[in-house]
């Protein structure tokens, strides 16, 4: 799903308040008129008589009556507007303004979430995934190949950390091209600094812009929120541990630089093994290899992620070293 309840009902909660405030501001606008010039209220009152009038006539069949009412109104209407702008508002003073003229701040066209909604919610994600302000400078716009030799060789499969780069983004993409139909998870791992993260940013813009909730933790965030969920009750934190078990995609950065123990390895394997069986995605990175990380954790949380990750292996030298050298 794209929203959990609690994001819908909050949009709906906003979407409700700007209907208000829209109500609010039209009903500042006519009793300014009023006070100012009595013959609004005067007009208002006729064009009402006259469209009660208008509608006794086209049930009567007097279509001559009918057009003769209607000739009225439109005059009313007129002089209203008229009036409007001799006293220098817009002319469209007394029509409700929206945010979204499109909608009319319902968030809903036939039925449908309007494009408003769909940026809403958007935004909302943005929000609490943690990474808004990291998107913006990292993403597949940002990234850069310049980084990755294509004469540096991997000692394990001959291939060039250039090489081996693309392959990886040709497998992020596809992630995210099938990740409506075709369940999916991904395990980023390698040296420290190689792109595990930026990779990892990169898919979550992409799930983020098409309106999917993606929540974004680092190991030691995460097991905080498992920490404070079971031994402090925190309220908040059982929001945030039900909606890493909800959101569509769970990314967990730099597994294994956390202490672990037997309480974050048996709540690791319990967020892991429900999200698959949920088929809610999710994406690891580690610096560890598979051997590392079932010493670091368990047999059963190794296994769990080498039959249902793809495995994307990243090599190269530290993109931030080199940056610093030049």
């Amino acid at each position: 799903m794209a929203l959990s309840n609690i994001q819908y009902d909050e949009l709906i909660r906003q979407y409700n308040a700007k209907q208000f405030h829209n109500q609010h501001v039209l009903e500042e606008h006519i009793s300014d008129l009023y006070g100012k010039n009595p013959r609004f209220a005067a007009i208002d009152a006729e064009i009402s008589s006259s469209s009660v009038s208008a509608a006794k006539q086209i049930m009567e069949g007097n279509n001559e009556a009918f057009i003769k009412v209607k000739e009225h109104l439109a005059s009313l209407r007129k002089e209203k507007s008229s009036l409007i702008c001799s006293m220098g508002y817009p002319a469209t003073y007394l029509e409700t303004s929206y945010t979204c003229p499109d909608c009319k701040d319902t968030g809903y066209i036939n039925n449908k979430r309007c494009h408003c909604f769909v940026q809403a919610a958007i935004d909302l994600v943005y929000t609490q995934s943690n990474i808004k302000d990291i998107l913006r400078q990292e993403n597949f716009n940002t990234f850069s190949y310049d980084y990755y030799s294509d004469l540096q060789k991997d000692p394990a499969t001959g291939l060039s950390a250039l090489a081996i780069v693309k392959k990886a983004v040709a497998e992020c993409q596809d992630f995210i091209s099938n990740f409506d139909t075709a369940f999916g998870n991904i395990f980023f791992y390698g040296e420290s600094g190689i792109g595990k993260t930026f990779l990892s940013n990169c898919i979550a813009k992409e799930l983020l812009d098409t309106s999917h909730s993606v929540i974004y933790f680092t190991a030691f965030q995460l097991f905080e929120v498992f920490e404070k969920k079971a031994f402090q009750k925190d309220v908040d934190m059982r929001v945030i541990h039900q909606n890493l078990f909800d959101c569509d995609l769970l990314i967990i950065d730099d597994l294994g630089t956390e202490l672990a123990n037997s309480f974050t390895t048996s709540q690791l394997f319990l967020c892991l093994n429900e999200r698959l069986l949920a088929k809610k995605s999710t994406i690891i990175s580690a610096n560890l290899n598979m051997a590392e990380l079932a010493q670091t954790y368990s047999e059963r949380i190794c296994s769990r992620i080498f039959s249902n990750y793809s495995l994307i292996k990243l090599f190269g030298d530290d993109i931030r070293l080199q940056k610093k050298l030049h």
